[in-house]
């Protein structure tokens, strides 16, 4: 547990906190030029390891070319692409034991919010998210 709360502590110095919990965050993050771009982590609790759960938006599933979505996802090494409650994400999870926060966090959590950013420019045009 000392681990999540050393990501979550980490979070919070660097980044806008929007909502949290015992096991979840969303927070905000600058991409390039004025445009912003919402993460979730979550602390996911599986049946062989503890995981950290990053996942960022696309936009509304309704409303994005899911199919290219995928070929886009396809074409990067962190991070995969699904639907959740309606929302076109960009996800990716991470072993919580023995994370170092600045390698194996931020590194992954730059390229989801990154790629997610992309993504959601390319198939919405909009910055929603």
């Amino acid at each position: 547990m000392s681990i999540w709360l050393d990501v979550v502590n980490y979070v919070r110095l660097r980044y806008e906190v929007l909502e949290e919990n015992d096991s979840w965050l969303r927070f905000r993050m600058n991409t390039e030029g004025d445009r912003t771009q919402q993460v979730s982590v979550h602390h996911v609790s599986g049946p062989d390891a503890e995981l950290i759960e990053i996942s960022s938006p696309v936009g509304w599933a309704d409303k994005v070319d899911l199919r290219r979505l995928l070929e886009l996802a396809g074409t990067v090494v962190v991070g995969g692409a699904a639907v959740v409650d309606g929302v076109a994400l960009v996800k990716h999870a991470v072993p919580l034991a023995d994370l170092s926060i600045q390698e194996e966090f931020e590194h992954p959590l730059q390229q989801v919010v990154t790629q997610a950013d992309a993504f959601e420019r390319e198939l919405t045009g909009t910055d929603h998210f």
